[in-house]
């Protein structure tokens, strides 16, 4: 059996505290409403058993449309929960670990924030590397230097799998991001802190569509 598709157009990544107090089921629906092809859960203050029930309840809402959930880099949670995936970090267990724990059929993500670290990425079992920060971001603190365009799109000539640009996209730069190469955009504040997360979701959406 091989890896189920999977769409990185609009990957909406979770962040609770940028949702002004709004419950985080509603965002999520409302993102996948409006285009998001794939949500990552990131709790890094979430209790181990809190972090299940997220996840799971999260999937409640993903589940029915098709929307993968990949749990960011906790695998524990994700083989609990029965997710889709998981993300992990240059400092979180090897995906070659992953792979052989959650199987072919999960996806795995693997986060790069330059260009050693892309090409050390080449051979891994990961179905696309998550490439950035392209800007300054808050909403990570432990986020490296910016790359910016230029590097971003060194980064997608390096890799072997799709890219997905993280790190401050919003409308206003997403079309830029885009002529780099990546696959798609995975956007934390640019939805959860919208007014509207559907509208923003789909607006970016159109963006994507625009430059495939």
């Amino acid at each position: 059996m091989s890896r189920p598709p999977f769409d990185l157009g609009v990957y909406l990544v979770t962040d609770r505290p940028a949702l002004a107090g709004r419950d985080l089921l509603d965002v999520v629906a409302a993102a996948v409403a409006g285009g998001a092809g794939m949500v990552q859960l990131r709790e890094k203050a979430a209790t181990t058993r809190e972090f299940v029930e997220l996840a799971r309840a999260v999937m409640t809402v993903t589940r029915p449309r098709g929307v993968p959930l990949l749990v960011n880099d906790r695998l524990d949670v994700a083989l609990a929960a029965g997710a889709d995936g998981v993300h992990v970090g240059q400092d979180d267990m090897h995906p070659a670990d992953v792979r052989a724990l959650l199987g072919p059929d999960a996806l795995i993500g693997l986060s790069v924030t330059g260009e050693a670290e892309t090409r050390a990425a080449a051979g891994l079992p990961v179905d696309y590397l998550g490439a950035g920060p392209v800007f300054a971001t808050a909403t990570k603190k432990d986020a490296g230097a910016p790359q910016g365009l230029a590097g971003l799109r060194r980064m997608v000539a390096l890799a072997e799998v799709p890219v997905v640009a993280i790190g401050a996209i919003s409308l206003a730069n997403a079309a830029s991001v885009l002529a780099t190469g990546v696959a798609g955009l995975a956007v934390v504040s640019a939805v959860c802190s919208a007014d509207d997360p559907a509208a923003a979701a789909a607006a970016l959406r159109r963006i994507v569509r625009e430059r495939a």
